[in-house]
């Protein structure tokens, strides 16, 4: 792998240390001010509260260094305090920090959608249109791909991730805790199995044959607006589609007149070894998402897709109060300058690597099911002596290497997959370490011999 240091200077020491026990006083102190102030459900993963981040680490009030295997939910793809975003973002602050794009215009936005529209799959016309959230893109997704069409109903898969909006809450897969006790959902949301190699074994023209015969079964084609899908479920659990899925969901969209969607706000910005994901398998959608890394840390999305469709909506009908703001666009070209510069794609690749070297071997285990993935976003699934999900197993580990300085996040429908999404920026010796430790803690998590 690639040494960055030459490339980065890094204001905190790229050392893992621990010189509490974790959580430390301070951080316990700010999790009872936490519990008297905030909504309680508002449980943060890592209970150290963290005051400094850089590279790969993350240093909490109480002088601890943790490796971050987060990056933010995946949004500090070019590191959490880098350089080139904070002096982009500073002088626009410093210049104005607000407009609103619909009512008086500025330069950074259009800047931001023509890199977009270079960036993105796809060999035609583009258009694209910045919002503040993933969910906030997605929503929009919906609206144009159902302008468009003239038609009402959206397919989604299992697995899925796609917000916490109403609408996008719908769309996501997982009950518990993202709808349970919320109340009726958004209509017109229609849920399928996709394809899940581990666990159907289906190839991808087969699996694509199963959901296409099952939504013509139950709801035929005639009124489907949209079909919404991660070319790699984050929070779903890391899940890529066998090969041929995506390009059959294509070719059946192009059929029917449905605008094909790929949500790329965790898998896009260089994360898998390309700029989008769908790249690997050769697949451009009609519109697609971008967001978390984009902003280098500040809030932005985007939408961006075929002129055709995205011209469709009337004047007015699309945008926001803070949308596409300012100070996040400047950060947003200055982190898509970084990914570039630094050769972050190629990057993830070699990221890949190292984790098949260190976490490949593991595969041998009883309670390991599977390491997948590609480049720098990678999950393991964990399953208990009987093959099925073992979340507790799962929750263990990931304590555990909390416990030992190494951030680690849980994912999947049930609790079993421990995700990798760190900085792009990580020094390999940092790197190690960390996967050492989660490797000692996959081992000694290990079921007795029967």
């Amino acid at each position: 792998m690639r040494n960055l240091d030459s490339d980065l200077t890094f204001r905190i020491e790229q050392r893992r240390n621990l010189v509490t026990e974790l959580p430390g006083p301070k951080s316990r102190e700010l999790s009872e001010r936490r519990a008297e102030a905030c909504m309680a459900a508002l449980q943060p993963n890592l209970q150290g509260w963290i005051a400094d981040a850089d590279g790969g680490i993350l240093k909490d009030v109480d002088g601890n260094s943790i490796i971050d295997f987060a990056a933010g939910m995946g949004v500090a793809g070019v590191g959490a305090s880098n350089e080139a975003v904070a002096e982009r973002a500073s002088k626009q602050l410093r210049r104005y920090t607000h407009t609103c794009f619909l009512g008086s215009p500025y330069e950074p936005y259009v800047a931001v959608c023509e890199r977009l529209n270079q960036l993105t799959p796809g060999d035609f016309e583009k258009r694209t249109a910045l919002f503040s959230t993933g969910a906030e893109a997605i929503e929009n997704a919906v609206k144009v791909a159902r302008y468009y069409t003239g038609r009402n109903r959206v397919i989604v898969f299992d697995n899925a991730f796609h917000g916490r909006t109403h609408l996008t809450v719908t769309m996501t897969s997982k009950y518990v805790p993202y709808k349970k006790g919320f109340g009726i959902l958004a209509p017109d949301v229609y849920r399928f199995a996709g394809s899940y190699p581990l666990r159907d074994g289906q190839s991808g023209p087969d699996a694509a044959k199963r959901v296409i015969d099952a939504i013509y079964r139950s709801l035929g084609a005639d009124d489907i607006a949209a079909v919404v899908i991660e070319p790699i479920q984050g929070e779903g659990g890391f899940i890529e589609p066998a090969e041929g899925f995506l390009q059959a969901l294509r070719d059946w969209c192009d059929k029917e007149g449905i605008v094909l969607v790929f949500d790329e706000i965790q898998s896009g910005m260089c994360r898998t070894g390309r700029w989008y994901a769908c790249e690997h398998q050769g697949v451009m959608p009609d519109l697609i998402t971008t967001a978390k890394a984009m902003g280098g840390g500040l809030p932005i999305s985007a939408l961006t897709g075929r002129a055709t469709i995205m011209d469709a909506p009337p004047a007015g009908s699309i945008g926001g109060t803070y949308a596409g703001n300012p100070v996040a666009c400047e950060a947003a070209l200055a982190s898509m300058d970084e990914l570039e510069r630094l050769q972050l794609a190629d990057r993830a690749v070699e990221m890949g690597e190292v984790i098949e070297e260190i976490l490949g071997p593991l595969c041998d285990l009883p309670h390991v099911a599977e390491l997948r993935g590609r480049g720098a976003m990678r999950a393991l699934e964990f399953v208990d002596k009987e093959g099925n999900p073992d979340g507790a197993v799962t929750k263990a580990i990931a304590t555990a290497c909390k416990a030992d300085g190494v951030f680690v996040l849980t994912c999947g429908q049930d609790g079993s997959v421990i995700r990798l999404l760190p900085p792009l920026v990580i020094g390999e010796e940092l790197f190690r370490d960390g996967l050492r430790v989660l490797a000692h803690h996959i081992r000694s998590h290990a079921p007795a011999a029967s």
